[in-house]
């Protein structure tokens, strides 16, 4: 079908729910991506971010198929070795604890906050302190937890029981604690509210508030798991252990898989018949999962990954000393880029895929850059040819 046809489609059958633009993607490998035309794309933000091995991964396919062909679905209430095996990488590679398989990264955090209220539930504690900017999913809990307005409008009366203060504020977290705080949920690097970066001190601060109060430190890790920051999980860069991750995005390499991290002394709180999902953890997504976590290791990417961010946070900051009007600032960590411009970003998105390089745009100035973990120097190279001709274009 053409991209006008499928544009038909979408208009008479699928709910308006999403700012699409008029591009049909067909067929992917790699960084690269083809629309229903046949036209070639660059792509440095593959999948929102979940195709983090790039897009279908050799590995990662030859497991789906194989998966496939063998059982696609158990139910919860038997076991599946695949679900415990990818159970156990996540473990092996964050800290002691057990995991709940979710769909996304807002069943992730919806388990999340249930598991905090339900832990301060002797105590009748409740409240979850959450930052400006944040965002942690649609659902109504995820929405009530993400610090913009925009995302909760139309929806009132949304969930009680979340406090939000200024994110990298530890007085404000502090300020903002009371008899019925439960837990603090925090990115590591808010990805929605324009790649801002938490100081080690913060997050330090934050854990040692949570031991001394007895609160719960959540990490929404559903952007920055996987590698993104040169770090299997985000966490580790700062040297801080949450007691509840989630995850989701590039977990599962493009199959859709949640999933919430709980440290040892809080992991069986939810016990039978308190939390579920019907597709959660299938043989299907976990096979994915597991073999994402062998591309990893097996291809080196987390040293690839601090390699060629240095690249690329180098050659940005050209650009920027080349482009001072433009440019107002770069930041982010490993291969989570936010290039803040002092313009609106969207038309030089738009330039960017005229051209054949797909980019986002967050927060109407910031251009989000997240390649896959294997990207190229020469791909990065050309992306930043593009970009710098999109940002010309747009200064005129």
């Amino acid at each position: 079908m053409t991209t006008a046809e499928i544009i038909e489609l979408y208009k008479n059958y699928v709910m308006p729910t999403y700012y699409q633009v008029p591009l049909a993607l067909a067929k992917a490998r790699g960084a690269r991506v083809w629309d229903a035309e046949g036209k070639e794309y660059l792509d440095l933000f593959p999948g929102w971010a979940v195709s983090g091995l790039g897009h279908c991964h050799p590995k990662v396919v030859k497991a789906l198929k194989k998966q496939a062909g063998t059982i696609m679905h158990v139910s919860n209430n038997y076991l599946s070795e695949l679900q415990g095996r990818l159970a156990e990488l996540i473990i092996k590679n964050s800290f002691d604890g057990k995991v709940f398989f979710s769909n996304s990264g807002a069943e992730a955090n919806e388990g999340a906050i249930k598991l905090a209220r339900r832990y301060g539930n002797p105590t009748k504690r409740y409240e979850i302190i959450t930052m400006e900017k944040s965002f942690h999913g649609r659902t109504m809990a995820c929405i009530s937890a993400t610090g913009q307005d925009k995302v909760k409008i139309g929806f009132e009366p949304l969930l009680e029981g979340f406090k939000t203060v200024p994110f990298n504020n530890l007085s404000a977290v502090e300020a903002a604690i009371s008899n019925k705080t439960i837990a603090v949920l925090v990115e590591p690097i808010q990805g929605e509210g324009g790649i801002n970066v938490a100081s080690k001190e913060y997050i330090y601060g934050l854990r040692k508030l949570c031991d001394e109060k007895d609160m719960l430190l959540i990490f929404d890790e559903v952007q920055t798991g996987m590698g993104r920051t040169g770090e299997m999980f985000c966490f580790k860069n700062f040297g801080v252990r949450p007691d509840i991750m989630t995850l989701a995005k590039s977990l599962g390499s493009g199959a859709p898989i949640g999933a919430v991290v709980a440290s040892r002394r809080i992991c069986d709180i939810l016990g039978p018949g308190s939390h579920a999902t019907t597709f959660g953890g299938s043989p299907l997504v976990c096979c994915a999962g597991i073999a994402t976590f062998e591309a990893i290791a097996d291809e080196r990417l987390l040293h690839h990954v601090n390699k060629i961010s240095k690249y690329m946070f180098a050659k940005l900051n050209k650009l920027k000393s080349r482009h001072p009007d433009l440019i107002k600032e770069v930041r982010g960590l490993g291969i989570m880029i936010g290039v803040e411009l002092n313009i609106e970003g969207d038309g030089i998105v738009t330039r960017c895929r005229e051209d054949g390089l797909l980019i986002n745009c967050t927060q109407k100035s910031v251009l989000r850059i997240m390649p896959p973990l294997a990207i190229k120097k020469g791909q990065i190279a050309k992306a930043l040819k593009i970009i710098e001709r999109a940002l010309r274009e747009g200064a005129r």
